[in-house]
């Protein structure tokens, strides 16, 4: 684990290189996109002619004895959900940065974005098991203290059961949230449970992919690679055409099953590789979604 010390140091760099990606490059854009998604109750008033009969409240009229409605109002406030993905698969790979490295500092700018709007955020970290659950709140202690948790965290399982940490975030969440799933979901069986999430929240998929796991490396010989989901290292020969071959076509399969998910729950993933800047996929994401509610 890390000395207090270093991780002292990694929490207030990652805070000064995510606060000025918040204030810069994603300046507006969190907030014009995911800002009023919902209705929130603000008051009651006499019923007036024109108003819609469902809006009448029952219990109020009776006690009243005359007409009462339901006002709502544009939610205000925005609730931030952020799944961070630890598996074992998260630390194969031969990118120059840990996919768990890469999916700390998203769940950071996810995190400084939210506060930024004076928003809650909440933070769910998953292996084959629910690790870690901060529910959501407001707040820069909150937000360093949900930061914190995901650079310092060792994760007990290896395994990921992305379908149970769907579940438990659906059960968790009740309110309408934003929910931000940072995996590079090559697990099974999470169509169904990402679907009814899916159905009361605003979920964004944040597919975090190393490129061994669509393209082996052009090298030759006996290479250890890191089994996607167990973490175990496998001798793969990558001078054996058959070999290259079997392992992509596999790697084929599970990228067009990832996408045809996607597709038919019509989620807009955000797709990141360890190394390269995450920070320009999720501001085009913003601009996509803010053209399109202005239009």
């Amino acid at each position: 684990m890390a000395a207090p010390a270093d991780l002292i140091r990694k929490i207030r760099r990652i805070e000064i290189t995510t606060r000025r990606a918040v204030q810069d490059t994603l300046a507006g854009g969190y907030h014009s996109v995911f800002k009023g998604r919902g209705m929130a109750f603000s008051e009651v008033r006499p019923y007036q002619p024109g108003d819609e009969i469902r809006s009448i409240d029952w219990n109020v009229t009776a006690r009243m004895g005359e007409p009462f409605v339901k006002v709502f109002a544009e939610e205000r406030e925005l609730t931030a959900l952020i799944a961070v993905d630890r598996s074992a698969s998260q630390d194969a790979g031969l990118a120059p940065q840990a996919k768990a490295e890469v999916a700390a500092e998203i769940a950071a700018l996810l995190v400084f974005s939210a506060l930024e709007n004076g928003d809650r955020a909440g933070l769910l970290l998953f292996t084959d098991r629910i690790e870690r659950y901060v529910p959501p709140r407001r707040g820069k202690k909150h937000g360093l203290r949900l930061i914190t948790e995901t650079l310092a965290f060792r994760p007990q399982g290896r395994g990921t059961d992305l379908a149970a940490a769907l579940g438990h975030l659906g059960r968790a969440q009740r309110r309408r949230a934003v929910v931000f799933v940072v995996s590079d979901f090559l697990a099974d069986g999470y169509e169904q449970p990402l679907a009814v999430l899916a159905r009361r929240h605003d979920v964004i998929p944040l597919v975090l992919s190393d490129p061994v796991e669509e393209k082996l490396p052009e090298v030759g010989g006996l290479w250890p690679i890191a089994d996607a989901e167990t973490g175990e290292m496998l001798l793969v020969d990558l001078s054996d055409a058959r070999t290259r071959r079997a392992w992509e076509a596999r790697a084929a399969e599970r990228l067009q099953k990832r996408e045809r998910i996607f597709r038919r729950l019509s989620l807009e993933a955000v797709r990141v590789r360890p190394g390269d800047d995450y920070v320009a996929p999720l501001a085009a994401l913003f601009r996509a979604r803010t053209r399109r509610r202005s239009a």
